[in-house]
Parts: structure tokens; sequence; C-alpha cells
């Protein structure tokens, strides 16, 4: 940044009083992310489906000062302050301007904050996006080559998984041979052929338990440095962005299942074989796999499953096999859902700018 835009970006702050917003989903990886080195860099690449519905909006308003308060759904929550406060610190030397501001942040999810689904992608990548347009308004020079870019990064640093939210479809975070232009510092737009069966594919979330996880993804991460399998995970997450890049050109689902499925239940091996170990599925995650694998081969439709770092189940399907699948969802599958609770979302087109200045 040079004198004269640190002088430009001085000159708009003075006594600037802003309100952005953003809303920005949460995805789904396909390819998972588990290990990581540093701040926030990926021990392996990792690919997401974006999704639509369930998604976070959050708005900032920026005064002059100091200090943060948050609210969700309208309820002050100071306790996770200290969190924001953790990512502001990552950021500031992108951004130091955000030490003379105040930040009052209110954020409301599209999913119950009770489902069990991960809020920390569509969260974290919603602040980010409110950052770097704040930070646009007031003549500040960003660091990366584009808006988006930015927001990748600030939101990796918030939460990894974050970083993939920015863009919507699928995205690809951490460096692969086989994908040009990826990196491990921010997220991109997958750059490849997608088949058109793959553009508009389902997820039908089942929420099995909706309690705090018992081991955070944070510990998670970090048993993978000592783990006895990590070689063999870091080399077989290459070779799986290698062969979904051919199954989303080609649209070929039954190979889509089959690595899908492996990688969702490779992520659970290697939680129950680290040192701690731990266990986050639960009976009812099993039963609706077995579930899942029943109806797959006596009805044929091509559904399968993949894993969050959690209990919940994301039933995965083309569009073309909805009517049916849902019928299943709602006859044979709810029962095992926690209150009978499930969220049907579909390949999003990413986040949207809620903000309009000339208002």
């Amino acid at each position: 940044m040079t004198r004269n835009d640190q002088k430009n970006c001085s000159r708009n702050q003075i006594n600037l009083s802003v309100k952005i917003s953003w809303e920005s989903p949460s995805n789904i990886a396909l390819i998972k992310y588990w290990g990581k080195r540093d701040i926030q860099i990926p021990l392996n690449p990792s690919i997401s489906f974006t999704l639509s519905k369930c998604k976070t909006t959050t708005e900032v308003h920026f005064t002059k000062g100091t200090g943060i308060d948050i609210s969700l759904d309208g309820k002050d929550k100071p306790e996770f302050i200290p969190k924001i406060e953790n990512y502001l610190q990552r950021i500031k030397e992108r951004h130091p301007w955000l030490v003379s501001y105040r930040l009052q942040i209110k954020t409301s999810n599209s999913f119950p904050h009770s489902s069990g689904i991960a809020s920390s992608a569509s969260g974290m990548s919603a602040l980010s996006l409110c950052i770097v347009e704040f930070a646009n308004k007031i003549g500040f020079k960003l660091g990366a080559l584009d808006f988006y870019q930015e927001a990748s990064i600030l939101s990796r640093l918030g939460s990894g998984s974050a970083s993939r939210s920015i863009y919507g479809g699928i995205a690809v975070w951490g460096e692969s041979s086989y994908l040009k232009n990826s990196r491990n510092e921010y997220a991109i737009k997958y750059p490849e052929i997608i088949h058109p069966i793959f553009k508009n594919y389902c997820d039908v979330i089942l929420i099995v338990d909706t309690k705090e996880k018992q081991v955070s993804s944070t510990l998670g991460h970090s048993l993978m440095d000592s783990h006895p399998f990590n070689e063999q995970r870091f080399s077989q997450a290459h070779k799986h962005v290698k062969d979904i890049k051919r199954i989303l050109q080609t649209g070929n689902v039954d190979d889509f299942i089959q690595l899908t499925e492996l990688e969702a239940l490779t992520l659970h091996g290697l939680m129950m074989s680290s040192s701690p170990n731990f266990i986050l599925i639960k009976p009812n995650t099993l039963k609706i796999i077995e579930k899942i694998r029943e109806f797959r081969n006596n009805s044929k439709l091509p559904i399968s499953f993949t894993l969050d770092a959690g209990a919940n189940v994301h039933l995965l399907f083309p569009n073309s096999a909805k009517n049916k699948t849902m019928e299943f969802v709602k006859n044979t599958l709810i029962q095992f859902c926690r209150g009978e609770n499930f969220i049907s979302d579909h390949v999003g087109l990413g986040p949207k700018r809620l903000t309009n200045f000339e208002e």
C-alpha cells in the first residue's frame, strides 16, 4: 500500500458509519480437508458443492472506535466475541484499518442453530465479504488480485472450509497439480469442465444429532500431524482430485458415488484411528447409511451419502431422481432424524450482496 493509498484511505475513513450486509452459503466437501499447518494451510486439497438454502446472513455496522458487538438471530452472543477477535487479529496485517473501527455484527442462519450443521463456513465467509466490501468503500487497496480472492483469503483465516463458500457451484481449496490455479491460500471456482448433471445436484441433510461436537475440528486437524496413516491419506486425496476431475467432466455418477462415499468413510476412519481417537458418528448415522445402500440396490436410483465432521448425513442425488428420493426420505429415513428434521438443499450460485448504498 503506497503513501497516497494510505492518505486516500484515511481521508475516506473520517466519521464514516456504514452498514454492509451479505448472505453466504454453507458447503459440503466431496473430497475432504483434514489436517493443516501454519495458519489454516491445508495438508491436502479439497473440493466441495456450494449449497443454496443453508446460508448465513450477516450485517456489519462499521463505526469509528474499537470493540465488537455480535448477535445471532436477534440475541446478543458475547461468547462469540473471542473467536471474532482471534479472526481479526489474524487478518489485521492485511487490513490494518480495522483497528480504528468498532464492528456491530448482526447474523442469522437460514437453518436452526441447534440443527448440528456447522455454520462456520457460511458465517465466516459472510463476515469476510462484509469486511472486504467496506475496505473497498474506504479506498483501501486489496492485497489479492480481486474482491473474491481477498474474501476467500480472509475466510480461510477464520475457518478453512469457509474459503470455498465464496464461490458458487463447485469450489476447490488447496494446491493440486491436477487443477490449474489451485492454491493453499485461497479457494477458486472449479476451473474444469462440469457435466450438467452435477450443476444442480441435490443434497438432503438428515439431522441425526444437534449437540455440539465432543471434539473440535481444530483438534481433529492437529491430530493428523502424528497420525500413522497421514501420508497415505494425503496421497489418496491427491489421487481422488485426479479421479473426480474425470468424473465431473464425464458425468459418471456411479464413480461419483464410489469416490465420495469412500471419502466420507475415510474421514471418520481417520478420526477413529488417531491418538487420541474419537467417534462422531451415531447409531442412527449407520442406520441411515444402511438404508441408503439398501434403497439404492433395490431402486437402482443413483443416490449416495457423504458425511461432515459430525453425525449428520448428506444424501446426494441428481435432480432427476428428486421425486422418488424425497419419498424415500419421508417414508423411511425421517424416523432416524432427530425430531424428524431434515433440510432439502441443492448446489447453489454462491454469496449474494445485500447492501444497496443507493437507498
